[in-house]
């Protein structure tokens, strides 16, 4: 198999979400990273089972985002809460984490005046980046076993040094995709696709534990959500 093939196998577009570098409008069509400030009428940010508010992990208004997810096409705003202590992994959504889908953006307000007084992120608006092909990683469960054999046979006949000669993985913020495990062999559950993932990022001062990401998968049969993440 030649490697153009493998490439077009295996490629997958996102959208690359990147932590500020321009001056934010504040207006509701607008995509942030640390902060959520879109509510329906009287809604108010999560609390976790300590009972503190959760952090504001992101605010994504998709009708910008050059690539959508298919399991995501009907939401125009989707924010992210997270509590401080972080969920433990695969946990059911909704005592350490929460995600709000809101198919209509015009049933939201913006509401500034709420605090996160408990809050280390550091908000910054978001800008997009598409990128046509981002790739699974090696040790994961994304590829295909003729394809597997196929670079194999690539690496033995000298062609190339390794599978990362020929594909590589984003790992930053992104929609779309493949996840970026630290750790191999991680499977998101039957029927559920990888979402997005919100990546360690020094600017909004986020450390997910020691490097890593939180990536989120959608069941395309129940609509239910799960985390995953993990580290170096």
């Amino acid at each position: 198999m030649k490697i153009a093939k493998i490439q077009e196998t295996l490629s997958k577009p996102i959208t690359k979400m990147i932590a500020g570098g321009f001056k934010p409008t504040g207006e509701k069509e607008e995509s942030w990273l640390g902060d959520v400030f879109l509510f329906k009428e009287n809604e108010k940010p999560p609390l976790d089972e300590y009972g503190n508010v959760m952090l504001p992990l992101a605010q994504l208004y998709l009708p910008s985002f050059p690539y959508i997810h298919p399991s995501v096409k009907n939401t125009q705003v989707l924010t992210v809460f997270i509590s401080s202590e972080f969920p433990e992994t695969f946990e059911d959504m909704g005592k350490n984490w929460v995600i709000r889908e809101y198919e209509n953006i015009d049933d939201l307000v913006i509401n500034k005046e709420i605090i996160y007084s408990n809050s280390f992120l550091k908000p910054f608006p978001v800008k997009t980046e598409f990128i046509e092909n981002d790739y699974p990683l090696w040790d994961g469960e994304e590829i295909p076993s003729k394809i597997a054999d196929a670079v194999l046979k690539l690496e033995d006949d000298g062609k190339i040094e390794s599978y990362y000669d020929i594909a590589n993985n984003v790992y930053e913020h992104k929609m779309g995709g493949y996840p970026s495990y630290c750790q191999s062999g991680i499977n998101f559950g039957e029927d559920f696709e990888f979402v997005f993932q919100i990546s360690s990022d020094s600017k909004i001062q986020l450390n997910v534990v020691d490097n890593g990401s939180f990536m989120f998968a959608k069941n395309n049969k129940t609509s239910k959500w799960v985390i995953y993440y993990d580290f170096f």
